[in-house]
């Protein structure tokens, strides 16, 4: 699996992107929903990591530095044919990775409470992430759940 940063403009990123912004806002009242669309993920607080095969795209990722010690992971989503092949796992652990060589002390994220969101709370759950506050801008909302994780500095 080959992870690259990418600059959003394949139109197989684009796709990807445009689907799970469609699908976010099918599960979340708008002003409840958090994903960002192609434009808000241009922004250059933003880093956004594809995963490839060869020429076929695998999934996605992308985090977003809210502070100098503190990342927030957006965007993850894997491609309709490659779910539960480990995609999101290694991206987001390729993400940690990183968080860790910029200085990041905490990387957190917000997600979907909905039963769709469960096999992506427990990949966080399973690296680490644990169950916080609202964090950032975020606010309590029943369509959110918040979770943080500490990094061990090297």
């Amino acid at each position: 699996m080959d992870i690259r940063i990418d600059d959003l403009t394949g139109p197989e990123i684009i796709t990807l992107i445009e689907e799970h912004y469609k699908e976010m806002l099918s599960q979340s009242p708008e002003d409840s929903m958090h994903a960002l669309d192609l434009e808000r993920l241009r922004k250059p607080e933003i880093i956004f990591w594809t995963a490839w095969e060869g020429k076929e795209l695998l999934g996605c990722g992308a985090m977003k530095e809210l502070d100098p010690t503190h990342g927030e992971i957006k965007s993850m989503r894997t491609a309709p044919l490659h779910t539960r092949k480990g995609v999101a796992k290694r991206i987001l652990e390729h993400m940690l990775e990183e968080a860790q060589r910029r200085g990041y002390h905490q990387v957190s994220l917000e997600t979907g409470t909905l039963d769709s969101f469960k096999p992506a709370i427990s990949l966080y759950t399973k690296l680490g992430f644990e169950y916080c506050e609202p964090f950032a801008d975020y606010v309590e909302d029943p369509y959110s759940v918040f979770m943080t994780k500490q990094l061990t500095m090297k």
